[in-house]
């Protein structure tokens, strides 16, 4: 009776199982509401209030949204503020009311800052009013606002030319006539990490701005089709093997509104990237860059002359050095810092002497360290997310300064995103795996205490999903390649079903993670529903695998990048429900150029295929990323000539789409309408659609468009 009874309930919760999971994802379920009502739900801004244990977030109550805050050491949850008490401190202070709750920053334990209308506004969580106007009514062009942290001073920019307000007046940084040189904004198309043009030293009495002259770099045209006629918009874009922008670092006293600028030396065409402040804010800290990427000094400059002090250390690499993150100086002492750098084959972190001396190695292993998140309040250990235990997991560590002594801080088989504390006691863990949506806990960083603060349900818990399984294969050399595959749903092994491949494998970026989804969109369940099989593997090129993973295809891009994506299609070839005479190859950007460069080189493999923004010729893609990979057009025109999707036109046999922004400024619209005429030359007839007003990303509501038309190809060819 107790076997029945048993196999009644297992029955029974089968048939409810079952019968939640009927229905199927719309293409607005898959490619707009997977970023909303289908994403794992999360606590909206939770962030730590800086100098506290206390973190907060946005909460709805039912009508509004409240930003709450908790405690990393008790239960309590306490309301901060509402969107309508936020509005009338606003109205209090004569300033516009906001829409929506907006983005905050914590400044300090009392006080927040925000945005709004072109404004850098702070809210004082005691006395519940608006303190300051950071920039007064400066009109629509207002951009790149930074407000410093530890005073009102705050820098923006007004077209090409930089300002601060000081708390009281607004104060002219640069008055530069000609538009082409351009101050206060990210420079070298924000490459090495660089993401701002602005540095406000540690007490916020200097800055440092990039200052980019791009007289000397060729005009691009870009058509505007909305107006009547169209007109030309030209933006600088300097391609491969030509003239590159020259990039120089001012520094401007705030106290006496002088400026001046570090003397960086020749030759010009250099990359100034990862500026750190000394924290006596007596000198500035830049990793220089030769063009050809193969040598990285790390120099000092005095603040007050601008002068070259020394340099702490060089790297120098065979094929490319690739800095990306500035100096970290230890808290309560201007006397070490950390410094990453990939010098020992994977990325690591350095513990040196600000004399440039290596005091030590901290970590080490075959592995990455991929985020370093700070240090204890005494500065007596670090913290840092790496791959140590798998490539497509992350984990958070401590290790400690002196002893090199590391622990493991979080648990789970996943991917652990985590924000530490500012005194650094306490981690906020972020946390998913293929299996879990997501788990946000608040950890102390000495092993004692863990607390769950949020646990998000299966937002795909009503739908009929295909199987998804995460594995690896070998590349030629004997490389591990992750993989993903979705099966159809309603999966019979004794069928045969159409394949879609979809690609990146290019430097930068990791397409498979042991994260929700396996790090894949919701499209590829779309497929899924629809019958076919949908696969992606990370080839040699990728990132966070280490140096020579990634650098194996220097001088030659595309080459091991297509043996590997053979590995997988002959892996998928040896599955019997694979229906090798039915398979497709889908990619975008650098997937774009390995889907058209794979249908012309192995034209007997796909039967369609639909390459988005690709970049069909390298010489005619951006200097920095480029000649990091290729080296220049004149140096290496083997490479260039070998890397030329139009050279293999001839070859091409199957379905092609080539889709394209029409305003693209990362890959030109030239890459694909040169494949276009070389195919009309040719005879050889491929399809083509054009989305204008989008630049290299399909965005917004359009993106639905899009996915519709790659889905309808795949459709009908396949």
């Amino acid at each position: 009776m107790k076997k029945i009874t048993v196999l009644l309930l297992v029955l029974s919760t089968f048939a409810q199982f079952s019968f939640a999971q009927e229905k199927l994802l719309t293409m607005e379920d898959a490619v707009i509401k997977q970023r909303g009502a289908l994403a794992p739900a999360r606590l909206k801004q939770l962030m730590w209030i800086k100098g506290s244990n206390d973190y907060s977030f946005i909460e709805n109550n039912g009508s509004e949204d409240v930003l709450m805050n908790g405690s990393a050491e008790n239960a309590n949850i306490g309301n901060i503020v509402s969107f309508t008490q936020l509005n009338t401190a606003l109205t209090a202070a004569g300033q516009n009311n906001l829409k929506s709750f907006p983005m905050i920053q914590w400044k300090n334990a009392k006080q927040f800052s925000f945005e709004s209308d072109k404004k850098v506004l702070s809210y004082d969580t005691g006395t519940k009013k608006i303190t300051y106007d950071a920039t007064r009514d400066l009109g629509e062009d207002v951009e790149n606002i930074d407000a410093a942290a530890k005073t009102n001073n705050v820098a923006f920019t007004i077209k090409n030319n930089l300002f601060i307000y000081d708390g009281k007046n607004n104060l002219i940084v640069t008055n530069d006539k000609d538009e082409n040189i351009v101050n206060g904004k990210s420079v070298h198309r924000e490459e090495f990490g660089i993401v701002k043009g602005t540095f406000w030293s540690p007490n916020a009495d200097l800055l440092a701005f990039y200052r980019m002259d791009q007289t000397m770099v060729t005009d691009y045209p870009i058509i505007d089709w909305t107006s009547r006629p169209a007109k030309n918009e030209n933006i600088k874009y300097p391609m491969a093997g030509d003239k590159s922008h020259e990039v120089t670092v001012g520094i401007y006293n705030v106290s006496n509104g002088k400026t001046v600028f570090l003397k960086t030396g020749e030759p010009k065409e250099q990359y100034l990237t990862n500026i750190a402040w000394s924290n006596d804010e007596q000198h500035v800290y830049i990793a220089i860059l030769n063009r050809d990427q193969n040598d990285m000094k790390l120099n000092s400059y005095n603040v007050i002359s601008g002068l070259f002090e020394k340099t702490l250390f060089e790297e120098k690499q065979d094929k490319y050095v690739h800095p990306m993150h500035a100096m970290v100086f230890l808290p309560n002492t201007s006397g070490q810092f950390i410094w990453q750098s990939e010098r020992d084959g994977y990325n690591h972190l350095y513990l040196y002497n600000n004399d440039g001396t290596l005091v030590k190695q901290l970590t080490k292993g075959n592995w990455m360290v991929t985020d370093f998140a700070g240090f204890d309040a005494k500065g007596t250990k670090a913290y840092y997310t790496s791959t140590t235990e798998s490539g497509i997991t992350r984990n958070f560590y401590s290790v400690e300064i002196k002893s090199g002594k590391t622990i493991r801080l979080t648990t789970g088989d996943g991917t652990h995103t985590c924000a530490l504390s500012s005194n650094g006691n306490y981690i906020i863990d972020n946390f998913q795996s293929t299996s879990i949506p997501r788990n946000i806990n608040i950890i102390s960083t000495n092993g004692k205490n863990s607390k769950n603060i949020f646990t998000a349900k299966n937002p795909l818990n009503e739908y009929k999903l295909g199987q998804m399984s995460l594995f690896k294969l070998k590349s030629e050399n004997g490389d591990d390649l992750f993989c993903r595959l979705f099966k159809p749903v309603d999966f019979d092994s004794t069928k045969k079903y159409p394949v879609i491949v979809y690609l990146y494998n290019g430097p930068g970026v990791q397409m498979i993670n042991n994260t929700w989804n396996g790090g894949g969109d919701l499209w590829f369940q779309y497929m899924a529903e629809h019958g076919f099989v949908v696969f992606t593997i990370d080839g040699r090129g990728s990132s966070n695998r280490g140096l020579a993973f990634e650098q194996s295809i220097f001088r030659h891009v595309g080459v091991v990048e297509m043996k590997d994506q053979m590995v997988g299609v002959n892996f998928l070839k040896s599955q019997k429900y694979v229906d090798a005479n039915r398979m497709g190859l889908f990619g975008w950007s650098y997937g774009g150029f390995m889907t058209s460069s794979i249908m012309t080189r192995y034209p007997d493999v796909f039967k369609a295929a639909v390459a988005g923004g690709p970049v069909i010729d390298w010489s005619y893609y951006e200097v920095m990323y480029t000649e990091r990979y290729m080296d220049t057009p004149q140096s290496n025109p083997e490479g260039y000539k070998e890397a030329r999707v139009i050279n293999y036109i001839d070859n091409l046999k199957g379905k092609l789409l080539l889709i394209h922004g029409a305003q693209d400024n990362v890959v030109v619209w030239e890459n694909s309408m040169q494949f276009i005429k070389a195919c009309v030359d040719k005879g050889k007839q491929v399809d083509y659609f054009v989305y204008p007003g989008h630049e290299h990303n399909v965005i917004g509501k359009d993106r639905q468009h899009l996915y519709q038309k790659v889905t309808d190809y795949f459709l009908q060819n396949l």
